[in-house]
């Protein structure tokens, strides 16, 4: 999505809407999606100047490999907040905090 926001296709206020506010208002998703005071604080942050070209070599993830193989993005995540914790941190991770299951206001 930061692809799309660099080629001005779409503004950042308009993808933390779709990718943020959106989803928790459709499901519903209690105390999610916002940056309000009380609300759980799942957040990610990037570096919009780093760039990065996806190989097998810094593939996150537990199958070992993605799509997006070759593709070059022109940002970075450099830290993930899961609940408020950091759980990412520059290429390390925090495995002693874990994520909450989602409460549901139906």
């Amino acid at each position: 999505m930061m692809e799309a926001v660099r080629l001005e296709k779409i503004n950042i206020e308009k993808v933390v809407e779709k990718m943020c506010h959106n989803p928790a208002r459709l499901f519903k998703v209690e105390k999610r999606g916002f940056v309000k005071k009380g609300y759980f604080a799942d957040l990610v942050l990037i570096d919009a100047r780093k760039t990065q070209t996806v190989s097998k070599e810094n593939i996150l993830y537990k199958c070992g490999w993605s799509p997006f193989e070759g593709t070059t993005f022109h940002s970075e995540v450099t830290h993930t907040f899961v609940n408020g914790h950091l759980i990412y941190n520059n290429g390390v991770f925090n495995d002693h905090k874990k994520g909450k299951r989602l409460l549901f206001e139906r």
